[in-house]
């Protein structure tokens, strides 16, 4: 019909309340739930992950989905109306590193991620406008390769490298403080629905057991607002203290790059790092927060003299990638990246336990299932600058492979010639880099 209104699409709403946010810099946002609706709830099932374990109530996506349009519609009552019950997180332990140690894990119903998920989409648009630039962890459109290329540029914007302030939050995401969550919160939304909503997921617990433990810290354990809620405090604790306190009162450029909690300040002067990583610990400790005295360093990340003269320079580690200088073929000092030692080697633990659960697999799917392992790191960690890592790493998964097809019977050794043929007939991807011009420029001649 012409002239007839036509629906307004999800993406459409939070645009408005992208526009609305930025138009209101600093202000609480009051009425964000009206954008909520059943067309919203099933969006944000849509974009929410179904291969999950089952929560507490043993409801698995599939089971959800029989009876999809009563369930969102009691979901989104209950949101509205205050009467939802967020239930408490399954905790279940899962093997960490080589296997000899474990670590927890926190599993929520489906209902409750659909929830988590429909609230996200109403404040991400809201902290977008907020967030700044060096900020990349766990949001819309950005990455880690993202935070590689910007420091990166930072490395080069200093000409000559500076001194890196390596930093580690111990535990950030078992002590954020609630209270003051709740209170950073209130400085952009004030949506009695979503603050609600926020509070009974922070107040749910975990259930171990048979018990519910409850803490006043920590975001919800496997939650899909844990990450956003993170991003919330850090922004508050650390990126507008670096903005606003910190660059104001530095006498030469810096720079920083953040991932969730994982970050990196560099300095082009040694005495403003030194005054930074003397006060860093004390404004964290405002908001219960503190820096791992061990994985927390102030590096000498200069460029090495042409002659060798001087001193060495340092590494640090960032993203999975240990950051350093090289040269180039051509001669000239440059930044370069590699893949971390131990990253590599908890990968390579990893993959040893996998292939030998699936030692007993068809050969075809052993390598089908493996070449996707392959492309998922190369995908990664196939960066400019990291080909011989991750050479290494195909070279070390097809002499893990052969081993574990050799120990398939007691009579199943595995010659190479063998192995070769057998790869022949089942090759595995070569070691490409995803991002060859990943990050940055080639060095000025």
């Amino acid at each position: 019909m012409s002239g007839a209104s036509r629906p307004t699409t999800i993406s459409t709403k939070q645009a408005r309340i992208a526009e609305l946010a930025k138009q209101m810099p600093g202000k609480a946002m009051t009425s964000l739930a009206q954008h909520m609706d059943a067309a919203w709830l099933r969006s944000a099932h849509e974009r929410t992950r179904k291969d999950g374990a089952a929560g507490v109530d043993g409801q698995t996506a599939a089971e959800f989905e029989r009876d999809l349009e009563s369930g969102l519609r009691s979901l989104l009552d209950g949101m509205k109306s205050g009467t939802y019950r967020a239930p408490p997180v399954r905790r279940v332990d899962i093997p960490k590193g080589d296997g000899s140690k474990t670590r927890p894990i926190g599993i929520p119903t489906y209902a409750d991620k659909v929830a988590q998920r429909a609230v996200v989409m109403l404040m991400e648009p809201v902290y977008e406008e907020d967030f700044y630039d060096f900020s990349y962890g766990f949001r819309p459109g950005r990455s880690a390769h993202g935070a590689l290329e910007h420091l990166n540029e930072g490395l080069w914007s200093l000409k000559g490298g500076g001194w890196a302030l390596d930093v580690d939050i111990r535990g950030f995401f078992d002590n954020l403080d609630h209270a003051q969550l709740r209170q950073m919160l209130s400085h952009r939304v004030t949506d009695g629905v979503v603050t609600r909503m926020v509070g009974k997921w922070l107040k749910a617990g975990v259930l171990k057991d048979g018990a519910i433990e409850r803490r006043p810290r920590g975001t919800p354990q496997g939650g899909v607002i844990s990450p956003l809620l993170a991003n919330v405090y850090l922004h508050e604790v650390v990126d507008k203290w670096w903005v606003q306190d910190v660059l104001t009162r530095l006498r030469e450029p810096a720079f920083m790059v953040r991932y969730a909690d994982d970050f990196v300040m560099v300095f082009a002067s040694l005495d403003d790092a030194r005054r930074v990583q003397e006060a860093l610990p004390k404004r964290l400790a405002r908001f219960g927060l503190e820096l791992h005295p061990e994985k927390t360093r102030l590096i000498d990340f200069r460029r090495p003299h042409d002659d060798g003269s001087g001193p060495r320079p340092g590494t640090f580690d960032f993203l999975g990638f240990t950051h350093y200088w090289g040269r180039t073929r051509k001669g000239p000092w440059v930044p370069k990246r590699r893949t971390a030692k131990n990253r590599l080697r908890r990968a390579l633990t990893t993959l040893n336990q996998w292939l030998r659960s699936v030692r007993h697999f068809p050969v075809a799917e052993q390598a089908r299932l493996l070449g996707a392992k392959l492309r998922g790191h190369f995908q990664y960690f196939g960066i400019r600058g990291n080909s011989t890592a991750i050479s290494a790493y195909r070279w070390a998964a097809r002499r893990l492979w052969r081993k574990w097809l050799s120990r398939r019977s007691q009579r199943g050794a595995m010659y190479w010639e063998q192995f070769s043929a057998l790869e022949r007939r089942h090759p595995l991807p070569p070691a490409r880099l995803a991002y060859p011009r990943l990050p940055g420029r080639e060095p000025s001649s």
